[in-house]
This record gives structure tokens, C-alpha cells and sequence, in this order.
């Protein structure tokens, strides 16, 4: 998963809409989300079509939550798209229906719509969650499921696998699991890595994130496997992860064993304070302030913060005003703790979560 370069302010230009796209897609027959010149992609595919169904003079411009690469498939991506009102108001009532016929068979559209003040598919996004499948019993192989499932000719002990990947949680540096792009960061929020298996025996590994980098879930999932095998201990991946370094050791696993299964947002009327958080944080030195990311999805803040946030990365005293959220901490010192942040930031008075806390970088 490939995150792009930054977008802009997300503003829309008048007499446009913003449409929210829900799509699931089989990514066998792609190479990857992103347009491509030359190449079949599903971003290519769908904003033809779009462009197509609603009367447009070209494709439409999508911007996703999650840029899958070859092979790679979802069942729960994200798009949007910006596009003249008067040509969604027209044709909206028959989008669905036209798009089912557009289409080719390996991409359906779940819904579109219009969506709320402030959303944009990708910086808006809370975590996204992945799965990846795993058959480690050949005779109980499925051969209708071998376009999303990877064989594995040894049996796997998920309770090995699950405790290495439990010392894999948190925010950090994930640059020995990531393909290095210049200029992008590879700290990630990494919420949940586990495995269990299916009433089919199938072993399905799930993770979820605030966002991914390139090739990082499946580098995660080829660094589990040796220690499901028993060939490496259950260290080893954490030992990896701390290297900061790719480790020929860690064998990127086939895209085909993956999928994008949900993006998670807030709730609507957060979803502009998100976005704006975001942003800032994507492009910001996150070096300075350790743990920030981790803390991102237990808060939601006024669109001040976008502007506030600036001067905390640039280490300056800061007053800033904490937003409860749906997964909020009760106190502003608890939601200092997240991650490491509580080692790079002083709390000056301790008050309830919905008034004002000062923070100040050491």
C-alpha cells in the first residue's frame, strides 16, 4: 500500500460536489490501484467509467484511502471524487445501475453518494484493516480460493506467530518492513496484528493501522511465517523492526493472499478536524515529537489545531484545546501517555479532557 504525495487543502470549487465512492475490487487482474500509463489499473478503469456514466468530457480524478498494489485486492476501499453538481444531480438516481453495466466484472461499486462537509478519503481515515490468508494445511487447500489465498506447505503455530507479533504494536519506525520512498515517512501507528483461523482451518492474519506503507503488511506477514514455522524466534521480528533496516531475511509474501476489508472515519462532524490533522502530520518532522501518530486515533481536535500543531513541531509553548472523541481518554495527562509521547511533552496542569491543557516540548 502506497501512500501518495500530499494533497492539497481539499476545498471544492464552486458548483462542484464531493462524491464518496465504496468499491470492492479482484486485484488479479490489475496492476496495483494507481493509474498507470500502458498498464490496467483500477483507478484507471474506474474513473473511465465514472467519467462515462455521469456525461463527463474525460475521466474523473479519484482520490483513495488505500493504494493497493498488484495483485492486491479489497472488499472495503474508499474513494472520492470532485465533479460538476449539475452532471451528479442529473445522473445520480442511475449512477449504481450504469456503473454495474461499466464496469467489467472484477470491480463493483458497493455505494455512491454524496459525501459529508470536510470528508476526504484519504487523510479523513481513522485506520484501515487489512487480512491476509493463509492455508497451511495442502489437503485442505481450496481451489476456488487460490486467487486470494496463499498456500503454505507447513503447518503454522498462530500462537508463536501472535506473540512475536504483539511486541510489533505501537508507533514506530517501519522502515525495515517498508519500501523506501524519498521524502515519505515510514513511522506508522500499527493498532492490531493477529492471527486466527476460520471455521476452514484457513489462517487469516489481520492488521490495521492509522495508514501503510509500501509493501509493510506483506513484509510483516513474511517476517511471522519463519516464527509460525519455528525456524526463527519469536523476537526476531521486533529485533528486525528496531535494525531499522530490510533484512534479506524477511521474504515479502505474494499479494494475492490480501485484502483491503475497511477504512474507518469519524464521525461526520470530525471529519474536516481529521483531515487537517492529518495533513499536518504527514508533512511535519515527526523525529520531534515521538509517538504523535499513535495518539492521532484516540483524538479528534478543532480545525485550530492544523495551524497550533505547526508551532508544536516547531517546539514552541503551545495552548491547545483537546476534542473528546469516541475513543478518547477520560484525562489529558492519560492521553498524554499514548506511545512515547509522555517522554517528549510536559503537561502544565491536569484537566478535563474537553478544556484547554498546555503542552510544551522539551
Amino acid at each position: 500500500m502506497v501512500e501518495g504525495p500530499l494533497a492539497g487543502a481539499g476545498e471544492l470549487a464552486v458548483d462542484s460536489v464531493r462524491v464518496r465512492v465504496d468499491l470492492a475490487y479482484d486485484g488479479a487482474g490489475f496492476s496495483g490501484w494507481a493509474a498507470q500509463p500502458g498498464r490496467r489499473t483500477v483507478e484507471g478503469v474506474l474513473s473511465e467509467a465514472l467519467g462515462h456514466v455521469l456525461r463527463l468530457p474525460g475521466a474523473v480524478r479519484l482520490t483513495v484511502a488505500g493504494r493497493t498494489d498488484s495483485g492486491v485486492h479489497a472488499r472495503g476501499q474508499v474513494a472520492h471524487a470532485d465533479m460538476p453538481a449539475d452532471a451528479w444531480g442529473t445522473h445520480a438516481g442511475a449512477a449504481l445501475r450504469r456503473l454495474a453495466r461499466a464496469l467489467p466484472p472484477d470491480i463493483r461499486v458497493r455505494s455512491a453518494g454524496v459525501a459529508p462537509p470536510g470528508f476526504d478519503a484519504r487523510f479523513s481515515a481513522l485506520w484501515r484493516r487489512y487480512a491476509y490468508r493463509i492455508c497451511d494445511e495442502p489437503a485442505r487447500a481450496d481451489p476456488l480460493r487460490r486467487f486470494d489465498t496463499l498456500w503454505s506447505p507447513r503447518s503454522l503455530d498462530l500462537g508463536a506467530m501472535n506473540e512475536a507479533a504483539r511486541l510489533l504494536l505501537g508507533e514506530h519506525d517501519f522502515a525495515a518492513f517498508c519500501r523506501k520512498r524519498e521524502g515519505a515517512t515510514t513511522v506508522r501507528a500499527l493498532r492490531r496484528l493477529e492471527w486466527e483461523r476460520g471455521a476452514d482451518g484457513v489462517a487469516v492474519g489481520c492488521v490495521v493501522a492509522d495508514a501503510f506503507c509500501h509493501n509493510m503488511v506483506r513484509a510483516l506477514v513474511g517476517a511471522l511465517i519463519p516464527v509460525g514455522e519455528g525456524s526463527r524466534p519469536t523476537g526476531w521480528p521486533a529485533q528486525v523492526l528496531r535494525e531499522a533496516v530490510r533484512d534479506p531475511g524477511v521474504q515479502v509474501v505474494p499479494p494475492h493472499g490480501l485484502s483491503l476489508e475497511e477504512v474507518r472515519y469519524p464521525e461526520p462532524e470530525q471529519l474536516a478536524a481529521r483531515a487537517a490533522l492529518t495533513r499536518q502530520v504527514r508533512g511535519a518532522d515527526l523525529s520531534l515529537l515521538p509517538g504523535l501518530p499513535g495518539c492521532l486515533d484516540y483524538l479528534l481536535v478543532d480545525d485550530a489545531l492544523a495551524v497550533l500543531l505547526a508551532l508544536v513541531v516547531g517546539a514552541l509553548p503551545v495552548t491547545i484545546r483537546w476534542l473528546r472523541s469516541g475513543l478518547a481518554v477520560p484525562d489529558t495527562r492519560s492521553l498524554l501517555k499514548c506511545s512515547s509521547w509522555l517522554s517528549s511533552a510536559v503537561v502544565v496542569g491536569s484537566v478535563p479532557l474537553t478544556n484547554s491543557a498546555q503542552v510544551r516540548i522539551r
